[in-house]
């Protein structure tokens, strides 16, 4: 079987690669082709990055996100019994090698109460497609990451208020206190 172009399809039910953005599929007695969009290295088709970007200095790999999918609760219409739209995202962040050593156990002691084994899970459900939910659910990983590994922030070094802000203060204490005063009944 030929397909436009000169391809040839060797057996039915193969799958070719015809051109950048065509897919052909060979089916018992008929060919058909399929185009989709170019997608940027790095990710993967329908706008789901492969990797978790936390910040620009760290991207958690592919390879080290584990992606479950059920059956979601709330709205969905007659499709909500029959599509997977709820999503899991898990990494294992006291096995991964992609911390160093200081950042690791901040994020470990920070994320310890979310944690159950060292893997950290994040679900989504609250959009109807699967997609907008893995969108939602990496999101969601980066954002609890990159709080966990963030510096701590710099300590409160005491100060005493200025003169001029105690005066303030004891200057509006007075003219409260008279307010209240003259509200008083006087006793004739």
């Amino acid at each position: 079987m030929a397909a436009p172009g000169g391809l040839t399809v060797a057996a039915p039910g193969e799958l070719t690669v015809a051109a950048p953005g065509e897919l052909t599929v060979a089916a018992p007695g008929e060919l058909i082709t399929i185009a989709w969009r170019e997608v940027a290295r790095g990710a993967m088709l329908g706008r789901v990055p492969d990797d978790v970007h936390v910040s620009e200095r760290l991207t958690i790999p592919a390879a080290e996100l584990s992606w479950r999918f059920s059956r979601s609760s709330g709205p969905g219409g007659q499709g909500v019994n029959t599509t997977d739209s709820r999503v899991e995202l898990s990494w294992d962040l006291g096995g991964s090698e992609l911390l160093p050593a200081s950042l690791k156990e901040r994020a470990l002691e920070r994320l310890g109460a979310r944690l159950v084994q060292g893997v950290i899970t994040v679900t989504a459900s609250e959009h109807r497609s699967q997609l907008r939910n893995r969108e939602a659910a990496a999101a969601r990983l980066a954002g609890l990451v990159a709080g966990a590994i963030a510096p701590p922030p710099r300590t409160r070094r005491a100060t005493r208020p200025s003169r001029g802000a105690t005066e303030r203060r004891i200057a509006d204490k007075k003219r409260r206190g008279q307010t209240k005063r003259n509200r008083r009944a006087d006793p004739d």
